[in-house]
């Protein structure tokens, strides 16, 4: 296991920050993981676990230890008439795990088609788009605490899942790195089509049964026109969560602005795409410096060459600062920031 100072780390994280870490490893498999986190040289200093990089923002030099969690591999282990369990390293591309699925007309994920990241990133964020989330499909995942070193699964109801956040995000973090993630994939799914872009993309191809695998392709093709490659700009996808907000606000807010949209998620709270609130606010393709909101997404914050973290976020702060004068909602981000 090769220790490296003062590695550079763009390349590393989809927003090409060029931040350096202090000491640097790639893991590739538990055993490894373990040696370093127990080893007692490195026991006091501070530590960042890095996966595919794609929900981090950089925002200065980090002073400790980068693990890159580099684990991978995909199985089935277990088999029956109806559904499969799939276990995958926590290194492993999110999307070739979906793509594994697909081919084997496995259900349950093909709605999470091309989202960026590692499989070990995907229940931390509770990985979710056009109608389905991982938590239903999720059956446990393996993992070390960062301090003992020790070993621990943890399966569905200790995870904590909620709109984008789990326990990971929470209570565990910094403490507790993902090694394998075991999901239950049925073989017999109900493909959800009624997310509207969807269905309309699908209804375009005039098919007289819909597959796994047409939703998976017309999703890919959805977020390609609406999202950047990180590898031709720097950006990390959606900067910040939808904001849910009491629908008695919602409410209030329908009759100053009849046009905003909203999606009841019960009886009290209703969610707001951000990315509306923010174009509203006139920040859809404005560039501020080398950074700047996207042009075909606004939610996505884009690094034109050159921006540093600190140029991001501070972007990020004024378009927050204009969507709660304007609207009087509080956006969060739904990235890492370091």
């Amino acid at each position: 296991m090769n220790i490296q100072k003062n590695y550079s780390l763009k390349r590393l994280n989809t927003f090409g920050i060029d931040a350096k870490a202090h000491l640097f490893c790639e893991i590739k498999n538990e055993e490894q993981l373990q040696l370093i986190l127990t080893d007692k040289n490195f026991k006091k200093i501070p530590k960042f676990i890095l996966g595919g990089g794609s929900n981090v923002l950089f925002t200065q030099n980090f002073p400790g230890l980068v693990i890159k969690i580099s684990i991978s591999g995909v199985e089935i282990i277990q088999d029956d008439k109806d559904s499969v369990l799939v276990k995958a390293g926590a290194g492993e591309a999110w999307h070739e795990l979906v793509l594994f699925s697909v081919e084997r007309k496995f259900g349950g994920i093909e709605n999470l088609s091309l989202i960026p990241g590692t499989v070990g990133a995907a229940p931390m964020q509770n990985i979710g788009a056009y109608g389905q989330e991982i938590k239903n499909v999720f059956e446990y995942i393996e993992g070390i605490f960062i301090d003992s070193g020790g070993k621990k699964v943890f399966k569905k109801a200790e995870c904590k899942f909620g709109y984008r956040d789990s326990i990971f995000k929470q209570e565990l973090k910094n403490k507790f790195v993902i090694t394998s993630v075991v999901l239950r994939l049925n073989k017999k799914p109900v493909l959800k089509l009624d997310y509207g872009t969807v269905k309309e993309e699908l209804e375009k191809l005039n098919l007289e049964k819909v597959t796994i695998k047409n939703v998976s392709d017309v999703i890919c093709k959805i977020r390609q026109s609406k999202l950047p490659d990180p590898s031709q700009i720097g950006n990390a996808g959606s900067f910040f969560k939808n904001p849910e907000i009491e629908t008695e606000k919602y409410s209030q807010l329908k009759k100053e602005f009849p046009e905003i949209p909203g999606y009841k998620m019960d009886d009290n709270r209703t969610k707001i795409p951000a990315g509306w609130l923010i174009e509203k606010c006139g920040w859809k393709g404005k560039r501020v410096g080398n950074t700047g909101s996207h042009s075909k997404q606004s939610l996505v914050l884009v690094n034109y060459g050159n921006a540093k973290g600190s140029d991001i976020l501070a972007l990020a702060e004024k378009i927050k600062e204009s969507v709660k004068t304007k609207f009087g909602i509080e956006l969060e981000e739904e990235i890492n920031i370091v």
